[in-house]
């Protein structure tokens, strides 16, 4: 295990100010990265823990959670600190007391002026991660392009280098190639994106604020968060009611819901297999049934 003093230490350099003994309890939930609280005396923090050569995936969520916490929108947990000790890597973050009162009109305000900060291009600073999987973000102007190459088109190599079905791919790379119709009156605007908004990374604070985290953030359809709010969970007819006050959601939305949601049920299917590969098949005919 990591020797939490030789952490504490190196996070008291960065606070600027002395930390008492640290003492490290393991936290339940997370499939990806072992998670604790580290109590400094009468101070909290979290830390995440993978191996090494995972480093790079913590800094990158670092930069999802500076981007979200730069727009002044929504509450993410502070990252104080990023880095390695002997074999593991490690983030720090501000502890929150999560579960209080959730309140679906202020997650629905809070996120809709999220997505309305915007960018000129599609995609995100720099790449990070969905789950375990690598996330591309390279910029461009092109939505329907990004989404055919960074997205779709990403996690149908994936599936072939993983050695899914070719029946899956082949009819994937079909949808892939009538994107265009998706969108023929539809113009997305590139909104900043959590990336991986499933109920298990909302919730809210003790004062009932709207907490997010575990970001795979980038700029995009602001439909595309929405969308996996529905897939694994979702916050309900109030939370939709209130969101389209505050940024409206195009009439086409239920039809590219599936299109959004087909990216993460392709990259459980090529994390899990099994049922997430016909989920994903299903979704795919279900999808082209719409165009052809």
């Amino acid at each position: 295990m990591i020797d939490w003093q030789q952490l504490s230490a190196t996070l008291a350099v960065q606070l600027q100010r002395p930390l008492a003994d640290a003492h490290a309890w393991r936290l339940n939930g997370g499939n990806i990265n072992r998670a604790f609280r580290l109590d400094c005396g009468a101070e909290r923090f979290f830390v995440k823990l993978n191996e090494a050569a995972r480093e790079a995936m913590f800094v990158a969520e670092r930069a999802g959670l500076e981007a979200i916490q730069h727009s002044h929108t929504i509450r993410v947990p502070a990252v104080y600190l990023t880095g390695s000790i002997g074999e593991y890597a490690y983030i720090v973050m501000e502890y929150i007391d999560l579960g209080g009162p959730q309140d679906p009109d202020r997650l629905a305000r809070a996120l809709a002026a999220m997505h309305d900060c915007l960018q000129q291009r599609f995609g995100f600073h720099g790449d990070n991660t969905i789950g375990s999987t690598a996330q591309q973000n390279n910029w461009n102007k092109d939505w329907i392009d990004f989404w055919r190459e960074h997205r779709l088109g990403f996690q149908l190599q994936l599936a072939r280098r993983n050695g899914l079905d070719s029946p899956l791919i082949d009819r994937g790379l079909l949808l892939a190639d009538n994107l265009a119709q998706f969108f023929s009156s539809y113009h997305p605007q590139p909104s900043l994106l959590h990336g991986d908004l499933w109920s298990g990374n909302y919730n809210a604070d003790s004062t009932g604020n709207p907490v997010i985290y575990d970001p795979a953030c980038y700029y995009g359809d602001h439909e595309a968060d929405l969308a996996m709010m529905e897939l694994f969970g979702n916050p309900g007819a109030r939370f939709f009611d209130t969101y389209r006050e505050h940024f409206p959601i195009d009439s086409g939305y239920s039809d590219r819901r599936d299109l959004y949601n087909l990216y993460h049920v392709l990259n459980h299917a090529n994390l899990f297999g099994g049922a997430y590969a016909a989920q994903a098949q299903q979704v795919i005919e279900r999808l082209l049934a719409q165009l052809l």
